[in-house]
């Protein structure tokens, strides 16, 4: 698995890399909890299954669809910039003429 960084914000936001999300089965409006390890650098993330009547509870029906918006939003920078180019091109192409970028 290759590494991958994010920036922590000001207000301690980071956002969980899309092909982790998807690896780890991650998904909008799970609940996660987050523990410290020994040695004080490192955060453990789980998904937690949180309800009233767990054993009697049928299990989440597994949703693989993600929109647009949250692909996007899972890509650097840098990726972002990419598929905004490409897109441009592929509109231009379609609209008859060429876009120089």
């Amino acid at each position: 698995m290759n590494k991958m960084f994010r920036i922590l914000g000001k207000r301690g936001r980071i956002t969980i890399p899309y092909e982790i999300r998807q690896r780890v089965g991650f998904s909008y409006n799970d609940v996660l909890s987050f523990a410290e390890s020994g040695d004080g650098r490192t955060v453990v993330v789980k998904r937690e299954k949180i309800c009233d009547n767990c054993k009697g509870a049928q299990p989440a029906a597994q949703n693989d669809e993600v929109t647009l918006f949250d692909f996007l939003n899972g890509l650097s920078e840098e990726q972002q910039r990419a598929a905004l180019v490409h897109l441009s091109i592929k509109w231009a192409e379609k609209q008859g003429g060429t876009q120089s970028v």
